[in-house]
């Protein structure tokens, strides 16, 4: 009997000394930039992505879309994606609350390296996108997955199934294309597909209720885009950009 109330006082010390569970952080969404850095994506088109994402999240107009939340702030996470099995995170889950936090997280895209230049498995992107949306350290209601790039899928599984697969789990999937001049001399439907890669992407990589393409055509209109695209993300119920076409 006394062994056992001694067994039971242990147990409850080391119950007591163990530090309670935190529940999650919420934000008002979790947003993951999942960036094609494949062999067509030449040093321009890296540049573009990169330099593009980094002065959008401290855009004024992007800013106020994210302090105008319930919880007045985001989370989100930058992934570069090439080939079936490279996926990268280059920065982890950020708290995005004000410009301080927005730049520092544009000054770290700036300044690290580049991760990958093989084939393009949108996919496989999509795949590891999701897999960091599990591991979210954060809570939020609305979970999207903003991929850019210039081509078709072309290695991995079918990018239809991926998509699919995201959306029944109450995930977004929206799309930024990025246009190539002239179509690639060994490949030419992969960034010119026949009805054009905007088109592609809204057939077989967007998906989840307010989905949409956006189509950036140079540098300017790039950056314009991201913003236009991350104030329809962030503003729960917002206006979508219009589709290609539209």
């Amino acid at each position: 009997m006394l062994f056992a109330l001694r067994s039971l006082l242990v147990v409850l010390a080391l119950a007591a000394a163990q530090p309670l569970a935190r529940a999650a952080e919420p934000v008002d969404l979790l947003l993951v930039l999942a960036s094609d850095v494949s062999r067509s994506v030449d040093q321009a088109k890296f540049q573009l992505q990169r330099e593009g994402y980094a002065a959008a999240i401290s855009d004024k107009r992007v800013l106020e879309a994210i302090t105008a939340g319930r919880h007045r702030r985001i989370a989100v996470a930058f992934v570069e994606w090439s080939g079936v099995s490279a996926q990268r995170v280059v920065i982890d889950w950020s708290l995005i609350d004000g410009p301080d936090a927005a730049r520092k997280f544009g000054d770290q895209l700036i300044e690290l390296p580049r991760s990958f230049a093989e084939r393009t498995s949108i996919s496989g992107g999509i795949d590891f996108s999701m897999a960091l949306l599990a591991r979210a350290p954060f809570e939020a209601a609305r979970k999207t997955i903003d991929v850019s790039g210039d081509g078709t899928n072309n290695s991995g599984r079918d990018v239809t199934l991926a998509r699919d697969e995201a959306v029944a789990k109450g995930v977004t999937i929206n799309g930024l294309v990025i246009l190539s001049d002239r179509p690639m001399v060994w490949n030419p439907e992969h960034t010119n597909p026949p009805g054009g890669l905007a088109h592609y992407y809204q057939s077989n990589v967007v998906g989840g209720p307010g989905a949409f393409v956006i189509v950036a055509e140079n540098f300017n209109s790039f950056g314009q885009a991201i913003v236009k695209k991350l104030i329809a993300e962030i503003a729960e119920g917002g206006p979508a950009p219009p589709r290609p076409g539209g």
